[in-house]
């Protein structure tokens, strides 16, 4: 009984071992997928930055152009009027209409599809009009 006691003692010990090396592997794996995805989210950030100085000049640049031939309020206001316009199309864009027709695949109303949105052409088996019969049990 001795032996066995001793054999139950390195199998508690190995597992413990693996444990820790398991843990130790994980730690560092997410220690550096969490490195990589800091510096892209930074990488990103910068770019939006950039970009926003960009639009910025871009907007500037309209405004100065403009101010040639009208007065200062003027150009302003007609480059206000272009940047709330490009951004309300823009928000429409991301947004899809409230009539437009759903995605494939999802029916919202009225009947599913003859076959499935993969475009496959193996219809949809069809459904049945009356519930199924329960009250018989076959044994």
């Amino acid at each position: 009984m001795d032996r066995l006691e001793h054999l139950e003692h390195l199998d508690k010990h190995l597992v413990e071992e693996l444990a820790q090396v398991a843990r130790e592997t994980v730690r560092d794996e997410l220690r550096e997928q969490s490195r990589k995805q800091r510096r892209t989210a930074l990488l990103y950030a910068a770019s939006g930055a950039a970009a926003l100085y960009a639009g910025a000049a871009v907007a500037l640049a309209v405004g100065l152009a403009l101010a040639i031939g009208l007065p200062g309020w003027a150009a302003a206001l007609i480059t206000a009027a272009i940047l709330g316009a490009a951004a309300y199309a823009l928000r429409g864009a991301a947004h899809p209409k409230h009539g437009a027709p759903s995605a494939p695949g999802r029916v919202i109303g009225g009947t599913a599809p003859a076959a499935p949105p993969g475009g496959l052409g193996v219809p949809y088996p069809p459904m049945p009009t009356e519930p199924p019969d329960t009250g018989h049990h076959r044994a």
